[in-house]
């Protein structure tokens, strides 16, 4: 990573009223180079740069940076939750039933939400969230075993 990246990671989590330690840092780049990882997943990736991190360390930037709204929470069923950077344009996800890959999906048409309930109880809608499911193209061309 050059180091006006870094610099840019530093006055995202700054503009964002957080400190730029170097474990926020490392954990946003982790997420650059590894889209919904999971929260052990980002803690391989960052432990090399930071060996003495813990991974409730990163349990916790990971919880200060979505809660700062710079890194998406999802939940994908059976699955842990997983984080990405990807944040603010109401997309969805896929996921492939056989190995677990998740991948993004824009709204196909309308703006967010790309869904209209029939009823929303009173609430005043944000965001929809859909989860495709199905199989990865690797997954899909493997013979079953």
């Amino acid at each position: 990573m050059t180091a006006t990246r870094i610099g840019s990671e530093r006055e995202l989590l700054r503009s964002a009223g957080l400190r730029a330690t170097e474990q926020r840092v490392a954990v946003l780049r982790a997420l650059e180079g590894s889209p919904h990882a999971d929260a052990n997943g980002v803690f391989t990736a960052v432990l090399p740069e930071l060996p003495d991190t813990s991974l409730q360390a990163v349990y916790g930037v990971l919880g200060a940076l979505t809660e700062a709204g710079l890194v998406r929470r999802i939940e994908p069923a059976g699955s842990p939750a997983r984080y990405e950077l990807r944040v603010g344009d109401n997309h969805h996800h896929i996921v492939c039933t056989r190995c677990g890959a998740i991948g993004d999906v824009d709204c196909a048409v309308g703006s967010a939400p790309c869904l209209t309930p029939a009823d929303t109880s009173g609430f005043t809608l944000t965001t929809a969230e859909v989860t495709y499911w199905g199989l990865c193209p690797d997954c899909a061309a493997a013979p079953l075993t």
